[in-house]
């Protein structure tokens, strides 16, 4: 098989956010999409070695952060290449605590952000499929464009994680 058709996929690039027993992280995710209109559902990937993972496990909440095309890769790479189980990602990074969720949310380069309550999640093996109901969403700039996975490699120079769900192994 050539791996290298998986390129042709289109993805975004996401914060995914959430807390438990008073710690919270984020992690940048690109595998985040809307599953249905009615109600709003979602569903992201994320690796089961992610602290993220471990916090939405156990809030059943997470939020969602629409990078726009002007966030830099040294930004990205604060949510993607370290640990939240040591560093604290929030750190002079403009973000807020959701009103409805107490969630927190990072604002800073995003084009739109959502809050989403898990409903069901599906184990696949070294991740998992959260589905959510969207109970809350804001446009924070219309006139900017969401990253795609593809810009932020190709314009970005941004490398795949190896816990990310599209990483291929060289």
């Amino acid at each position: 098989m050539d791996l290298t058709a998986l390129n042709k996929m289109q993805y975004g690039v996401y914060i995914v956010s959430s807390t438990a027993d008073g710690k919270m992280s984020a992690m940048i995710a690109n595998t985040v999409f809307q599953v249905c209109a009615e109600p709003v559902l979602f569903a992201a990937s994320i690796s089961k070695q992610n602290f993220t993972y471990e916090l939405i496990k156990k809030s059943e909440k997470f939020a969602v952060s629409a990078l726009s095309e002007d966030a830099p890769f040294e930004f990205i790479g604060k949510f993607g290449f370290k640990s939240g189980r040591t560093v604290n990602k929030f750190d002079k990074v403009n973000h807020t605590i959701s009103k409805s969720g107490k969630l927190p949310i990072v604002l800073e380069y995003a084009a739109a952000v959502y809050e989403v309550e898990v409903v069901k999640d599906i184990d696949l093996d070294t991740h998992v499929l959260f589905i959510g109901k969207v109970f809350n969403m804001q446009l924070i700039d219309e006139k900017k464009p969401t990253m795609t996975y593809d810009y932020y490699h190709k314009v970005k120079g941004g490398m795949t994680a190896k816990n990310a769900p599209t990483f291929i192994k060289k």
